[in-house]
């Protein structure tokens, strides 16, 4: 067999997915710092998992519509660098397959070349010993290969072995990887995808569960027992015309909420349609929520107990109106959105005028389809994304190349206290290009460390490290590791302060009492009198204080 059709590439993807799925905490432990949240196996699974979803759905297979369906799924799914990156290998490698018929092995040199050359596009500062490097190494040789072909299994075994061989290169390119002891957790995460492909490829037998809900495969049909049911009142069914794509997790927030007003519940999904029946006692709540996603039609309410059906039904008409007015508000010029984590720094940020906050930061990035969700939702002209994490920066840029009806401008703020900075910089009088450049002047000037607890012993920035260490990390590397909070914390400020510093906030975690917090912001106060210290409830997981100096 020296061709691939467009069934066995489906096979093969989701094999590669389903490899990539089973190993991701082993590629999370490849994480060069060890601390708690290392992430990139998640990223990439999940970024996988998104197109998984789009090929599982699909009700014919055909190059087209598999390409359409891992590039979109991808894309909109892509989480952290990894996950950003990888959703722009997809993106390049479809765009060759779309328009075959059969795949050889001068397409697949075709498409990886394309594949790489779509994913160094993306990145602003390509660096070598990365998933990039494995990725052109693999490309590389496919091209060396593909015109002596004889045997596509051969091919492809001897890319893959040479994309592990590139892998295994890593450290010698990235001194970071070499002194952690790890190879590109990026890069092994791409070869653990390949090698879950050839498996389908050579006809292993693979088991392609995910645990990825899909609508049309789990819909539960109402029983006669659970109509009878009067617990919730109101029988309501709609169907709700989508203006905007219906991605799984709008369809798990979606179900959560209606069992949350009620029960006997069904929801499918398609592309343009979302069947919906509940009972409930209060269909208006339903109806409101489901105009958060289209338009209604075919609204029918029921009253199991044939009393308020009428003053019911006015409500959610008052509410769809409601609804309907505050979407056709005039756009104001300008409108923030900041990924934040932690009630406290939530809190700041909105206080500082932030209209949007999208929940994540270091322990969940959020993904493309995150941002876009958080675009649509601000009603402006002109946005600011602030990432406030360097690994939630390609998907802010991402999400603005897929928007064409407002302008959207990311500030790449690589922390929470930069984020902070980069707000309150803004000045309403100057338009929204200066403010930009203002916003990355300053945001330059901010230092940032972190504090947090090591989860593996290993030896990086000439530092031994054991499990279960203090470690203050610093915008480019560790700053101080030892047994106390409070003591790695003051020795990490330290390292960042120089001779221009005037201000000095610490953001306390959930995991550090406000009294440690004011014993440090005490300790600084008086070994650096001529700053100012700041102390905020940060409230954020994993790290027991952010601190910046600026």
């Amino acid at each position: 067999m020296n061709t691939i059709d467009a069934k066995l590439l489906a096979k093969m993807f989701l094999a590669g997915a389903k490899n990539l799925e089973v190993k991701k905490e082993w590629i999370n432990e490849l994480n060069v710092f060890p601390v708690p949240d290392g992430d990139t196996g998640t990223n990439m699974t999940l970024t996988i998992m998104s197109a998984v979803r789009e090929v599982n759905s699909l009700e014919e297979v055909t190059f087209r519509s598999l390409a359409k369906a891992i590039s979109s799924g991808s894309l909109r799914g892509a989480r952290g660098n990894s996950g950003v990156i990888l959703s722009q290998l997809l993106r390049g490698f479809t765009k060759v397959i779309k328009e075959k018929e059969e795949i050889d092995a001068l397409t697949l040199a075709d498409a990886m070349e394309k594949a790489v050359e779509t994913a160094y596009k993306a990145v602003m500062k390509p660096k070598e010993g990365t998933i990039l490097t494995v990725a052109k190494g693999a490309a590389d040789k496919a091209r060396e290969l593909c015109d002596e072909c004889e045997d596509l299994g051969s091919f492809l075994e001897d890319v893959i072995a040479y994309a592990n061989q590139v892998l295994a290169q890593t450290p010698e390119m990235l001194p970071v990887l070499k002194e952690a002891g790890v190879v590109d957790s990026g890069g092994q995460g791409l070869v653990v995808v390949l090698e879950g492909a050839f498996d389908a490829y050579q006809g292993k037998e693979i088991d392609l569960s995910f645990d990825v809900q899909d609508a049309k495969a789990n819909v539960t049909k109402i029983s006669r027992e659970a109509e009878a049911d009067i617990k919730f009142g109101y029988c309501t069914e709609f169907i709700i015309m989508l203006d905007k794509e219906f991605t799984e997790r709008d369809e798990e927030n979606f179900k959560e909420y209606l069992l949350s007003i009620g029960d006997s519940l069904v929801v499918v999904a398609d592309d343009e349609l979302v069947k919906v029946h509940v009972h409930t006692n209060d269909p208006g709540l339903a109806i409101q929520k489901a105009l958060t996603y289209g338009a209604l039609t075919r609204m029918k309410i029921d009253n199991m107990r044939e009393e308020h059906q009428e003053r019911l039904f006015k409500d959610a008409e008052k509410l769809a109106k409601q609804q309907a007015q505050e979407q056709q508000a005039p756009p104001k010029d300008v409108g923030f959105i900041a990924v934040s984590v932690g009630d406290g720094i939530a809190e700041i940020f909105r206080e500082l005028g932030v209209d949007y906050l999208i929940e994540g930061g270091q322990t969940m990035n959020p993904s493309t389809e995150d941002m876009l969700n958080a675009i649509s939702r601000v009603n402006a002209k002109t946005i600011f994304i602030y990432p406030n994490n360097k690994n939630i920066i390609l998907a802010a840029n991402q999400a603005q190349a897929l928007t064409k009806d407002k302008e959207i401008i990311v500030i790449p703020t690589k922390t929470v206290p930069q984020g902070i900075t980069a707000v309150i910089n803004y000045v309403p009088e100057k338009s929204a290009q200066e403010n930009a450049e203002t916003m990355l002047e300053e945001i330059r000037n901010v230092k940032t460390g972190q504090v947090t607890y090591a989860v593996r012993d290993t030896h990086i920035d000439d530092k031994e490290i054991r499990q279960g260490d203090i470690m203050g990390i610093g915008d480019d590397g560790i700053l101080a590791v030892g047994q106390d909070v409070l003591s790695v914390a003051e020795e990490m400020t330290d390292r960042m302060m120089d001779e221009d510093a005037e201000l000095i906030s610490i953001y306390y975690g959930e995991d550090l009492s406000e009294d440690d917090a004011q014993k440090l912001a005490g300790r600084l106060e008086e070994k650096y009198p001529d700053c100012d210290v700041e102390l905020n409830c940060g409230g954020q997981p994993i790290y027991y204080c952010i601190v910046s100096v600026e």
